[in-house]
């Protein structure tokens, strides 16, 4: 298996492996969103229809490809992962008051934040329903549990909320429940269907975590150096929610006494007056560049972990994307 530093990452080529998979995938999503309450199925469709990457289902069909699974249920399991996963988005923009998505109204802002919740709640509740469909305990567990960890993820980051003295260790505690833990799900749960053994299974959970937590450190990143533009959202959004990130962390540690104090002013409260300035001591410091290099580190990590599957196309375009992801500019 390659290292990263000399993986060559077309994450399109990766892709292109399970284009007819994903197409199968929108199939049953769009199946599933089948509800007798139209406000249900609107809302959950103009989410969803948002230009979303697909990252978490397509890590389900890439891990199942590369261990050579013949069925259907992976379709079924990945259409799960993307409905839990937007079930979250729906209830974190209520939570953080956002109003862009993608570059596009959120969901709260064009149909307000009781629908928005209440269509998250239904998006759970039919994931569950597609879960018991498989008749498998294992994958049950997985689910139940993944999804039990995202919550507790959730709200460990509103307690974090305008906390300036969040360490290393506190935040990645956070993405790796609130983010990391569905990649964790997606890509075990490709083991689980193929009856994969213990180890080859934690392999795979192991590169699913991994991959989220760079996947998060990434996005976390852009915040202070992204293009507005093709994120669909502005830089600063994290200060302005206080979100206290590794990019911050990092900086108020080598920053000078007064950098240092400037941005725990501007977690503290909320505000974005001094962006500018914030944005200029992050870069100054080096902050970008060791967070990127934290990054590159869970990647490598999450290319090591699957040395143990089979070397095909699907495992080699898992090696891609964990290499693409250092690229992400949105």
């Amino acid at each position: 298996m390659p290292n990263l530093s000399a993986t060559h990452s077309d994450p399109n080529a990766a892709l292109s492996l399970i284009a007819n998979d994903l197409a199968e995938v929108d199939k049953v999503i769009g199946q599933r969103l089948a509800s007798g309450v139209p406000l249900v199925g609107e809302v959950a469709r103009y989410i969803i229809s948002a230009g979303g990457k697909r990252v978490r289902p397509s890590l389900l069909l890439l891990c199942a490809g590369a261990l050579g699974y013949q069925g259907v249920q992976h379709y079924n399991l990945a259409a799960v992962v993307e409905f839990i996963h937007t079930a979250t988005l729906l209830h974190d923009d209520v939570v953080d008051d956002s109003s862009l998505r993608r570059g596009r109204p959120t969901a709260n802002e064009i149909f307000g934040n009781p629908a928005s919740v209440l269509v998250g709640d239904f998006l759970y509740s039919r994931a569950f329903q597609m879960m018991v469909e498989v008749q498998d305990m294992r994958v049950m567990q997985i689910l139940s549990e993944g999804t039990n960890v995202i919550a507790e993820g959730e709200v460990m980051q509103l307690m974090n909320i305008h906390d300036a003295s969040l360490d290393e260790a506190g935040y990645l505690r956070v993405i790796r429940s609130k983010t990391a833990k569905l990649f964790e799900a997606s890509t075990q749960l490709a083991a689980v269907l193929t009856g994969q053994n213990p180890v080859i299974e934690r392999a795979c959970a192991d590169y699913g975590q991994a991959l989220g937590t760079a996947f998060q450190v990434i996005d976390d990143a852009l915040d202070y150096d992204g293009d507005t533009i093709e994120m669909g959202k502005n830089l600063g959004d994290d200060l302005r929610e206080g979100k206290t990130t590794l990019p911050l962390i990092v900086a108020m540690q080598r920053g000078t006494p007064a950098q240092a104090q400037a941005i725990r002013e501007a977690i503290e409260t909320g505000t974005v007056t001094q962006l500018d300035e914030i944005i200029a001591i992050v870069k100054s410091t080096g902050a970008l560049e060791a967070t990127r290099d934290a990054a590159a580190a869970e990647a490598q990590r999450a290319i090591d972990a699957i040395r143990l599957l089979p070397d095909n196309a699907h495992t080699q375009a898992l090696v891609q994307l964990a290499s693409s992801l250092l690229q992400r500019r949105s």
